[in-house]
């Protein structure tokens, strides 16, 4: 059985598609795609599904980043149905269900996605690792919100921590007993100990801005 896309795809995807998200933010960034597409493609194998088709739903995730942040899935999804360029591997019918994938892998969705494909990149994308989720929640709030002083940005990144992943929050995983799960336990854990969390938020606000500095 082959593990990995095809030769040919990858080269282009590589070239062409990857590069484009080094003008995003460090939430979203380069070694943020590379993340889910590796993800991505150790869940395919488990169950069978197809790699290139994967692969691509992957690397094409996050494109709609370069617009507005509530609709990026939805033009993700636009932007890879209408790259004609992926009608040399693909079929009409494969990029109807890779465009549903990228419309369907947001954490805040409300149905679950449509098909295998969808369910795989959405829990690819959600990196439960307890120090990822947290410094992902400071380097959006610090790109986006420069102007916030320090206690402002720990009070948004409070109340992003309660809306998405605590046991009330809308972050939902599609694989059971996966390492996602596993990890999203201990980040409930930490946001239900407000000095832990509090402490996790300096150490990496600290670290972040003397990056920047």
């Amino acid at each position: 059985m082959n593990r990995t896309a095809s030769l040919d795809l990858v080269e282009f995807v590589e070239s062409k598609i990857l590069p484009r998200y080094a003008s995003f933010d460090k939430a979203h960034n380069t070694e943020h795609v590379v993340r889910v597409i590796r993800r991505a493609m150790e869940l395919a194998l488990k169950v069978g599904a197809d790699l290139n088709m994967v692969y691509v739903i992957a690397a094409y995730h996050d494109l709609g980043m370069a617009g507005q942040r509530a609709v990026h899935h939805i033009e993700g999804g636009r932007i890879l149905y209408t790259d004609a360029r992926l009608k040399k591997w693909f079929s009409q019918d494969q990029l109807k269900i890779m465009k549903e994938a990228v419309e369907d892998h947001r954490a805040s969705a409300s149905r679950a996605p449509r098909s295998i494909y969808g369910k795989i990149v959405a829990e690819a994308d959600r990196d439960m690792e307890p120090d990822t989720v947290f410094r992902r929640a400071v380097q959006f709030g610090l790109s986006n919100y420069p102007q916030y002083s320090k206690e402002e940005q720990w009070k948004r990144f409070q109340e992003h921590m309660e809306n998405k992943y605590s046991v009330n929050g809308y972050i939902k995983l599609w694989v059971q007993g996966s390492e996602n799960e596993r990890n999203l336990n201990v980040v409930r854990e930490i946001i239900a100990n407000p000095q832990r969390l509090r402490e996790a938020f300096e150490r990496i606000i600290n670290e972040e801005l003397r990056i920047k500095s």
